[in-house]
């Protein structure tokens, strides 16, 4: 959804956007780990110096933050749809989502997308679009 699915995915420099972050921020407690994991990936070869993503760091089309590569990435592109779902689905298994079950508030799955963002107008925007591609039309979609 951030990135115009897929279209728009930022052009900051991840480690100087989370180092930033990390030093000079209402969050630096989030953040701090993140320089730490991206130092880590860039070593790892996973992620080049260079690597460029949106303004608080997150990287590719699910835009993930570099410490959710080391714990739930694939290993692959995060630019490539096939890598960045493979590392979302990873993440949402890890955050107790299970198949089938409800993603709306107050149902199962809604936990899981409320540990990928914090906000709750974006917990509710990913809710209501999986319903708009379920093609389950609520109430307030209708308005």
């Amino acid at each position: 959804m951030e990135t115009a699915f897929g279209r728009q995915r930022g052009n900051q420099n991840t480690l100087s956007a989370v180092a930033t972050l990390a030093y000079d921020c209402h969050r630096s407690a989030f953040f701090t780990d993140q320089p730490y994991a991206t130092l880590t990936l860039i070593d790892r070869g996973v992620l080049s110096a260079d690597t460029r993503g949106s303004m608080h760091g997150e990287i590719g089309q699910t835009q993930f933050l570099p410490e959710s590569i080391l714990n739930y990435g694939t290993g692959g592109d995060l630019n490539i749809a096939t890598n960045a779902l493979a590392s979302t689905a990873n993440f949402l298994k890890a955050h107790g989502w299970r198949a089938g079950a409800g993603y709306q508030p107050g149902e199962p799955n809604f936990r899981a997308i409320q540990a990928w963002n914090a906000a709750s107008v974006y917990q509710r925007a990913i809710a209501l679009i999986g319903q708009q591609i379920d093609g389950r039309e609520s109430s307030s979609a209708r308005r």
